[in-house]
């Protein structure tokens, strides 16, 4: 049986990370391996407090946001019933869509970086991703994207932001290179193109 591993898919909105996430979910259940995928904000009551937050119908200052996805984030890791590291133990491949390193990039223009890393420090420390997938696109392709798909825009999702938060990306990768597995794939290619160079990062690396 071939062992079971962790990946975290990061990137801006509009990445297509949940395409991504599904594709590879397929390839790897294809080769044998059970497999387990979820997300973050998730669905647990802090999850959906960040939901509403996101959704403007609560306000929250920044540092609260930070506070509240650490939270979630460690109940992602620890609950009993569904979380990562439970999953893990039962032999599934588990993939999250976003993790520790989306706090990273997303609330460091808004604070400072060494606390955010600080405040997820307690995650990184149970788990970190055997893998960690940036889907990198430009800010202004992630703005098209979501303009076609959404009705409403999110409180992250305006251009400076997202410009903000790539390049907060790009920071982070070079910072935590010893420390953090990351591969980079160009999001700006067709959805095929861009699930095949992460199924050869993948499978030779891990399969």
């Amino acid at each position: 049986m071939k062992k079971n591993f962790f990946i975290a898919f990061e990137g801006i909105d509009g990445s297509g990370k949940s395409t991504q996430v599904k594709l590879l979910k397929e390839k790897l259940e294809a080769t044998g391996l059970k497999v387990y995928t979820t997300c973050e904000p998730t669905d647990s009551p802090m999850g959906k407090m960040i939901r509403d937050i996101f959704s403007h119908r609560i306000e929250a200052d920044h540092r609260t946001i930070a506070a509240l996805f650490v939270a979630d984030r460690l109940d992602h890791l620890l609950n009993k019933t569904n979380g990562i590291l439970k999953m893990l133990e039962d032999g599934y491949t588990v993939i999250t869509d976003r993790y520790y390193l989306s706090s990273y990039a997303y609330q460091s223009p808004y604070m400072d970086l060494n606390w955010v890393i600080q405040a997820n420090s307690l995650s990184a420390g149970l788990l970190r991703p055997d893998l960690n997938v940036y889907i990198d696109i430009l800010p202004e392709i992630s703005i098209e994207r979501l303009n076609k798909g959404r009705t409403s825009i999110e409180l992250y999702e305006t251009l400076d932001n997202l410009k903000n938060v790539r390049d907060k990306y790009f920071e982070i990768i070079e910072l935590l290179k010893d420390e953090e597995q990351v591969f980079v794939i160009d999001g700006n290619k067709n959805p095929e193109a861009i699930a095949i160079g992460i199924w050869d990062k993948i499978s030779s690396q891990f399969l």
